[in-house]
């Protein structure tokens, strides 16, 4: 039962191995250049995401809930929108350093719509991203495609919050110690695991709290909670 239960953890992996393995039994050097780009990857992500870790919590220590709900809460209208523009278009980094920011705004009361903006003004729209744009596409182009994405970024986002409610968020669930864990948002980073191993276990690639387990060192706890760069636990 258990070797089953990691199986289904580690579905994702599994399948991953068997098509790379598939990849160099038909075509071995699409399943060599497969692994390089796999590698490059996981490298970049290695370097990045550490330090994108701690300028959350770093975020999330600084940045006060009634700031970010006042500048990017759902009553911020078009001033969370400029705003959300500004914040996506100056980040810097690949798209997917944004998630763990945008689960910290989310918590703090920023809006759906401002982070499909963010999200979507960091993927598209960021100033480094134009600036190479207008260089070897020209301005003409860089401006009209701008322009255009903002339109559209404007809409889905519209759209979106229509559909997205707050509660389709994963949201922490209850634990038997009167503490949540939302392994939703968990990163793997298992800073909660070093500081407080006794209430805190990996599972798979994410951490829990241990059935059963009772806070002790409260002091060890509060560590714990403030490491957490998703701020998962509450």
């Amino acid at each position: 039962m258990s070797v089953l239960k990691k199986l289904k953890g580690n579905l994702f992996i599994i399948i991953v191995v068997l098509a790379y393995m598939v990849m160099f039994i038909v075509r071995p050097e699409m399943g060599m250049a497969s692994v390089k780009n796999s590698a490059y990857y996981i490298k970049e992500m290695l370097m990045i995401m550490p330090v994108i870790f701690i300028l959350t919590a770093l975020l999330d220590l600084w940045l006060p809930k009634d700031k970010v709900i006042r500048y990017l809460g759902k009553e911020a209208g078009a001033k969370g929108v400029v705003f959300s523009f500004v914040l996506g278009s100056i980040s810097a980094g690949p798209v997917y350093a944004a998630f763990p920011m945008c689960v910290m705004l989310h918590k703090k009361g920023a809006s759906i719509r401002n982070l499909v903006i963010i999200l979507s003004s960091w993927a598209v729209i960021k100033i480094p991203m134009l600036l190479n744009e207008a260089k070897f596409l020209g301005l003409k182009f860089m401006a009209i495609r701008w322009v255009l994405t903002v339109i559209a970024i404007i809409i889905f986002s519209w759209i979106t919050a229509k559909i997205v409610r707050d509660k389709d968020l994963p949201e922490a669930a209850p634990a038997q110690t009167g503490l949540s864990l939302n392994r939703d948002a968990c990163m793997g980073c298992s800073l909660c695991v070093k500081h407080c191993p006794e209430l805190f276990e990996m599972e798979g690639k994410k951490a829990r709290i241990r059935p059963g387990s009772e806070p002790g060192d409260k002091e060890k706890l509060r560590q714990a909670m403030e490491a957490c760069p998703v701020k998962a636990i509450s």
